[in-house]
C-alpha cells in the first residue's frame, strides 16, 4: 500500500470567503442582541456558530465564533440560575447582572469585529 501524506499547508482563505465570514459574524452579533426582544434569535445565532465554525479555522473570525458561543452558554447558565433563585429575590439580581454581562460581551465583540481585531478568548 502506498500511504501518501499531503504535506501541503491549508491555503489561506480567499477574500470572498473572508468577506462572507465577516458578514456572518456581524449577523450573529445582531441576532444575539435581538435575543433580548425575540429570544429565539439567540438559539438561531448559536446554531449558526456551530454549523459554520469549521469555516472560520485559521481566520480572525474563529475567535469571534468562540466568543459568541461562550457568551450564549454562560448567559444561558446564569439565566437558568437566575430564574431558579427568583423566589428568594436574589434571582432578579442574577438576571440583571447576566443581562449587563451579555450586553457587554455583544458590544465588545461587535466593536472588535468592526476594528478587524480577533477576540482574546
Amino acid at each position: 500500500m502506498n500511504d501518501v501524506v499531503d504535506a501541503t499547508p491549508n491555503p489561506a482563505p480567499d477574500a470572498a470567503k473572508l468577506e462572507s465570514l465577516k458578514q456572518l459574524t456581524m449577523i450573529i452579533y445582531i441576532l444575539q442582541a435581538a435575543s433580548f426582544v425575540v429570544g429565539i434569535t439567540g438559539i438561531v445565532a448559536v446554531v449558526m456558530n456551530y454549523v459554520k465554525r469549521d469555516d472560520t479555522k485559521g481566520t480572525l473570525y474563529e475567535s469571534h465564533f468562540a466568543w459568541q458561543i461562550r457568551t450564549f452558554w454562560w448567559s444561558l447558565l446564569w439565566a437558568v440560575v437566575g430564574f431558579i433563585t427568583m423566589f428568594v429575590l436574589v434571582g432578579f439580581v442574577i438576571l440583571a447582572a447576566d443581562a449587563v454581562w451579555t450586553i457587554y460581551r455583544i458590544v465588545k465583540g461587535f466593536l472588535s469585529w468592526n476594528d478587524g481585531k480577533p477576540m482574546a478568548v
